[in-house]
């Protein structure tokens, strides 16, 4: 990771079981929670919503959040 990303929020491109980073940073925030997630311990997102959680639980709050409208 380059000097200049240390401590900035990345822009990511969410695709099927991968991602490309849009713009340098090493964290993603979380949907749901707003807590600051590591790119290398990013596991969970949304391709439709190109959204990032922290875990499976902010994963599914985000999934039923879309259901209910």
């Amino acid at each position: 990771m380059l000097m200049g990303s240390r401590g900035r929020e990345a822009k990511i491109h969410y695709m099927d079981a991968t991602f490309r980073l849009l713009s340098n940073g090493d964290h993603v925030l979380c949907a749901v929670t707003g807590v600051e997630i590591p790119l290398d311990e990013l596991k969970y997102w949304s391709v439709a919503r190109q959204e990032a959680y922290i875990d499976a639980a902010a994963s599914l709050a985000a999934e039923q959040r879309g259901q209910s409208f």
